[in-house]
């Protein structure tokens, strides 16, 4: 038997996901659920776009979403760009997401949906009376955001909101499952890995790689914030041997001008997938060099995961969910303290081939997402209705 499902996600759209490879945990979950016999029709649910922009450019997500009759994508619409910021604005705005939302369930033909969605303003004021179940994947804990600041007591209202409501909860982390404090059903699902990513020998070195000397210290992810800039810096000072690559997209270019002099801090932009797996695996050791904050300790970072499966020792500052991994995680009080752990994990060298395979086929996404299926499609007999918000 087959169970109809409607996906949402936070604030970035289907051509979002599609144009960065599908590579972060919502995007494998709706891969999953496309992909899966236990769903029958599926609906895919852009966040809110103006009309304004939607009139300039266009939706451009149809044009990457694969076409099937049962798999449909919508876009719901409003005038404003943005979220409003108080929270009885914010519930207002999320009512009328709903209604659209039911809308295009009913055009696509859906009968009492499991609904999933990865926003948690979406799960909390969302009244999904047309729906079965719900459930929320918390892939960050929004209320740490600083990035998003002016929308803290809207996510702490959600919280609320979702906890009382006995919403399902699937969070890559325990500290955010125990800031929401959920009543109903909930599971930890940490980050996993495509095994066909990583199998197979080890491709060659791109070439902005390769002209960079060994040995190589990597971090790959957006550079922002979450970054210890002056630990990276005082690290490549005290080991002017290693070679330290800082791998992806950096919003604000002034936040690295500290690194900009250093001689063995090599920067470089975002790259495709297969470029990725080919940097991992032609450097020497993986650096998890974050600074301590609420948000970096509630996260399941995903690069350690690809780390591993690339082989590298991974030298970490101490961060609750990154404990327990793989014993080739080894940990620092700081970034600027990691110097002797990093030469340990030169000294020891790569995972072998055995430990990489078990790694990979013990941390696969599918083996994930089989907990994350189980609670989508959950009997509707724990979920009871949404109790009007109060605010």
């Amino acid at each position: 038997m087959t169970r109809d499902v409607v996906f949402t996600f936070s604030y970035e759209t289907y051509a979002d996901a599609a144009a960065r490879g599908m590579m972060r945990p919502p995007d494998r979950i709706l891969q999953t659920l496309m992909s899966s016999d236990e769903v029958g029709k599926l609906l895919v649910a852009n966040p809110f776009r103006s009309l304004a922009s939607v009139a300039v450019r266009g939706i451009r997500s149809a044009d990457s979403f694969p076409v099937r009759a049962d798999r449909r994508l919508i876009t719901p619409t409003r005038l404003a760009r943005r979220d409003p910021t108080s929270v009885p604005a914010i519930v207002r705005t999320y009512r009328s997401y709903d209604a659209q939302l039911r809308e295009g369930a009913v055009r696509a033909g859906l009968t009492r949906p499991a609904v999933v969605t990865t926003n948690p303003l979406v799960a909390a004021f969302c009244p999904f009376s047309w729906a079965d179940t719900v459930t929320y994947f918390g892939r960050d804990d929004w209320l740490s955001s600083d990035a998003r600041r002016a929308y803290w007591p809207a996510y702490a209202a959600a919280y609320r909101q979702i906890s009382r409501s006995e919403v399902g909860v699937a969070a890559v982390s325990q500290p955010i499952l125990d800031r929401i404090d959920p009543r109903g059903p909930a599971t930890v699902v940490p980050n996993g890995v495509d095994p066909g990513e990583w199998s197979g020998p080890r491709p060659a070195a791109p070439d902005w790689l390769a002209a960079i000397p060994g040995p190589r210290a990597i971090y790959v992810g957006t550079i922002d914030n979450r970054l210890d800039v002056e630990g990276v810096a005082a690290l490549a000072a005290l080991r002017p041997g290693l070679h330290i690559v800082l791998l992806g997209p950096t919003p604000d270019p002034a936040y690295t001008r500290a690194l900009r002099d250093v001689p063995n801090v090599h920067q470089h932009a975002g790259v495709g997938r297969s470029e990725l797996v080919a940097a991992l695996r032609n450097c020497d050791v993986s650096l998890l060099s974050h600074r301590r904050t609420a948000l970096t300790e509630a996260m399941s970072p995903l690069k350690v995961y690809e780390y591993l499966a690339a082989g590298l020792p991974v030298v970490s500052i101490d961060l609750p969910p990154v404990r327990g991994i793989h014993d080739r995680v080894t940990f620092s009080p700081s970034t600027a303290e990691m110097g002797p752990q990093v030469d340990e994990a030169l000294a020891r060298g790569p995972l072998s081939d055995t430990e990489r395979d078990a790694f990979i086929a013990g941390n696969s996404w599918a083996s994930r997402h089989r907990a994350v299926l189980d609670l989508i499609l959950r009997s509707s007999a724990r979920h009871r209705p949404i109790a009007p918000t109060t605010v």
